[in-house]
């Protein structure tokens, strides 16, 4: 039997890995179109590689944005204990990190690759890269194997498509997985690019690399309904405000600000708490104690206490709006002054209106509606031999390892699936033939 696997990221490496375990016999060839495997796995985490989290498994399924229910097979099969274990037994050390992330503990992303291609190659697997694939060919509701870019044909009686998405299209995500689905007569939903920075109605370039840690996140749509709220750290970047709460809230923003239609109603407003430890009492005595205690000191000077010296000239260019003069002695600053500085210390706001581009996404949302997909083996429902797996399935999540773990668990089950799966008379026809 021969399984091919298209797409030599997360879940294609691991679906050719499963493949091969399962049924050593068969003749497993992953075919990845660039010069060389898992170039998406090598920034994630900012370059440090999050691949799972170390979480109860039950506590990732409301970590997923889109279509938790169908990842649970998947999961079952290959857990987060499951990924770590494989890693730990690859060579590849792991280490926990804040809110659960598991990195490798080398630092570098490229130790899951490392890591992943040893044992491939242990295995037997087939690599063949520069191999992109034009077109899956298909006969009476059966994948018959694949055609090259170079008009080349691959006999294969599995497919396994596990191309990624169209995030981050430098690294060969170019939604080729979706033209395929759509060839098979597959549903694909629609797509936009999530995991990335939000888009401000105003300019925020002075603000850029400024971080804000411990601060309180809500974002609310137009009606002022809470639709996102989370404490942790946002950045502000180049075109916008990222970090990782910025991050996981376009997961719940981007369908609205890039959808068709809408008009001007396509807008979130984003509520910072940048002292959510303390109450507005607790910050309004805090002033009436720090300001009759400042002598001569300005509004401005004696704010700098408070926050990032960068972020105090934007906070007093909004009190300036207010009629507040930030030079005013701080200790002749009114009630209504000082309750008017708390406001905006609780509740820093951004309109939103835009997200980044699927070239700084880090996921994609939507993808191969999962209608399509047995969620038990991760083959499709219309054509007998064709699996997706990973990224390219219409399934995301929250920052934390969590794409990850749901590209190397698909993976994991297509793979096995694919090796269990008999061959019919049809195939072991065909097999003898050729």
């Amino acid at each position: 039997m021969v399984i091919a696997v298209v797409g030599g990221g997360a879940a294609g490496m691991m679906a050719a890995l499963s493949a091969k375990r399962e049924d050593p016999s068969s003749e497993v060839v992953l075919l990845e179109k660039n010069e060389k495997l898992g170039k998406k796995i090598f920034i994630t985490g900012k370059g440090r590689g999050n691949f799972t989290n170390s979480r109860d498994i039950q506590d990732f399924f409301p970590q997923y944005i889109r279509n938790p229910l169908f990842l649970r097979p998947a999961l079952q099969a290959f857990s987060n204990k499951d990924l770590i274990d494989l890693m730990e037994k690859g060579g590849c050390r792991c280490r926990e990190e804040r809110g659960g992330r598991v990195f490798p503990a080398s630092g570098h992303a490229f130790s899951i690759t490392d890591c992943l291609k040893r044992s491939l190659k242990r295995e037997g697997v087939l690599i063949r890269y520069g191999a992109r694939v034009k077109q899956i060919e298909m006969k009476e509701g059966r994948v018959q194997g694949v055609i090259l870019g170079d008009g080349s044909f691959l006999s294969a009686d599995r497919v396994i498509v596990s191309t990624g998405g169209l995030s981050y299209p430098s690294t060969g995500s170019t939604g080729d997985g979706y033209r395929f689905a759509l060839d098979a007569g597959l549903e694909v939903t629609n797509c936009y690019p999530s995991l990335t920075y939000l888009v401000p109605d105003e300019d925020v370039a002075a603000l850029n690399g400024l971080r804000l840690k411990n601060i309180e996140l809500s974002v609310r749509n137009e009606d002022g309904k809470s639709v996102y709220k989370s404490f942790g750290e946002l950045e502000f970047v180049p075109g916008g405000i990222g970090g990782p709460l910025a991050l996981s809230a376009s997961c719940v923003t981007t369908s609205v600000l890039n959808g068709k239609g809408g008009g001007s109603r396509r807008f979130f407003s984003m509520h910072i708490d940048l002292k959510p430890a303390l109450s507005e009492q607790q910050l309004l005595n805090r002033l009436a104690r720090d300001f009759s205690s400042s002598g001569g000191k300005s509004l401005e000077r004696a704010l700098e206490g408070l926050l990032p010296a960068r972020l105090t000239r934007e906070f007093l260019r909004r009190l300036r709006g207010d009629g507040i003069d930030g030079r005013e002695r701080a200790a002749d600053s009114s009630k209504e002054t000082r309750r008017r500085i708390v406001s905006l210390l609780k509740d820093y706001c951004y309109t939103i209106r835009g997200t980044g581009t699927f070239r700084e996404a880090i996921v994609t949302q939507g993808g191969v509606s999962v209608k399509e997909i047995d969620p038990r083996t991760m083959e499709s429902h219309k054509v007998r031999g064709l699996f997706f797996a990973g990224e390219v399935l219409d399934v995301d999540a929250y920052t934390g390892g969590f794409n990850m773990q749901a590209a190397f668990s698909t993976g994991y089950l297509a793979g096995r699936s694919a090796a269990r799966q008999p061959l019919s008379e049809h195939s072991r026809s065909r097999r003898q033939k050729s």
